[in-house]
């Protein structure tokens, strides 16, 4: 019988990640990224920067993304797997907090680019919005979607 992994598990998996590899044509004419390398995080990188975004700060995807490349001298932190190991530290914080735990990753406090409120994190934006309000953040809606009104005022740059 095979039994599933939790969400905390699947934050521990390396995978051998990190690594660095050159910007092929293909992920260059899909992300326009030109050439140079990027940086495929393990899914702990991508958390241990999250947890660092105190309350009343934010962080996006694309600022996890350039302190992940800087950390490992490439040209960019590659947006596909950033964004899905986000989301695992969201789900792994989540579980950790469904056990009574307090001290979990802030993942409410990282938004997707644009300062856009993340719709597959736990409780979806009804959730993260409260938090985010209860942290003294103004949240409204663009369109369809929210956003934190002013959020580059409030980017926690020091990662």
């Amino acid at each position: 019988m095979k039994f599933k992994k939790s969400w905390r598990e699947k934050l521990e998996e390396s995978k051998g990640l990190p690594k660095v590899e050159e910007i092929g044509a293909k992920m260059s004419k899909r992300w326009g990224a030109g050439t140079g390398t990027v940086v495929i995080p393990a899914p702990k990188e991508v958390d241990e920067i999250m947890k660092k975004v105190p309350k009343g700060k934010v962080i996006t995807i694309n600022e996890i993304r350039s302190a992940l490349a800087r950390r490992h001298s490439a040209t960019i932190g590659c947006p596909i797997t950033t964004g899905i190991f986000a989301h695992i530290a969201a789900q792994a914080a989540e579980e950790a907090a469904q056990e009574g735990r307090r001290r979990i990753t802030p993942y409410w406090r990282t938004l997707k680019t644009g300062g856009v409120l993340n719709e597959k994190y736990p409780g979806g934006i009804a959730r993260q919005r409260r938090r985010l309000q209860s942290e003294g953040h103004k949240v409204v809606k663009k369109g369809k979607r929210y956003v934190v009104q002013d959020y580059e005022r409030a980017l926690f740059k020091r990662v």
